[in-house]
């Protein structure tokens, strides 16, 4: 699909996108805009509350970590003032389970960034049980592991020693692969 194409959004195409990733935030504004979206953008869950609360979109595009807090505060927001409001949550974590709750607490959908224009529009006008078609670029599983272990290490608080037990792993081979770089 590209940004010519005309896709259905309805009479309300407003358009909230919160994320504290300025040039990310810029960029994919601009892109909705060329695909017919009315965008209105946030860099923090304290301005994304505050225009959910005052003018809830019919859609929105949620980072699900913010420097100041949980992208889940906004998407709570957004679900209380306007039920009918389709919302993406995006993570740069591989955070699958925070994810899953997104979508338990009134989510549409999720997706892993880097995330394009593309993909988060096909989630938003996804129709009903219909499921957006697949990424053209997914993560690789080297790369879905890689996320898998830096989330736990991060929840261990970066303790490598507790990381690999809880991983089931030597500790030597974790701090391997901690010292590497992220796989593509």
């Amino acid at each position: 699909m590209s940004p010519s194409d005309s896709i259905d959004l309805g009479e309300d195409r407003s358009l909230l996108l919160v994320d504290d990733d300025e040039p990310f935030l810029r960029r994919l504004a601009k892109a909705m805009e060329k695909r017919g979206f009315e965008v209105e953008t946030a860099g923090s869950v304290v301005a994304g509350r505050a225009i959910a609360t005052a003018r809830p979109p019919a859609y929105a595009v949620v980072d699900l970590r913010l420097e100041d807090g949980n992208g889940l505060d906004v998407v709570e927001v957004l679900r209380e003032k306007r039920p009918d409001s389709r919302i993406v949550v995006l993570t740069g974590y591989g955070a699958i389970a925070t994810a899953v709750a997104a979508v338990k607490i009134g989510a549409t959908d999720y997706l892993a960034k880097p995330a394009d224009a593309t993909d988060i529009t096909n989630a938003l006008v996804a129709n009903g049980d219909d499921l957006p078609p697949p990424p053209e670029n997914p993560m690789s599983a080297d790369r879905v592991r890689w996320e898998h272990i830096q989330r736990v290490y991060e929840l261990c608080d970066r303790n490598v020693s507790e990381t690999a037990r809880r991983l089931n792993m030597h500790r030597r081979t974790l701090q391997r692969i901690l010292a590497k770089r992220s796989p593509k």
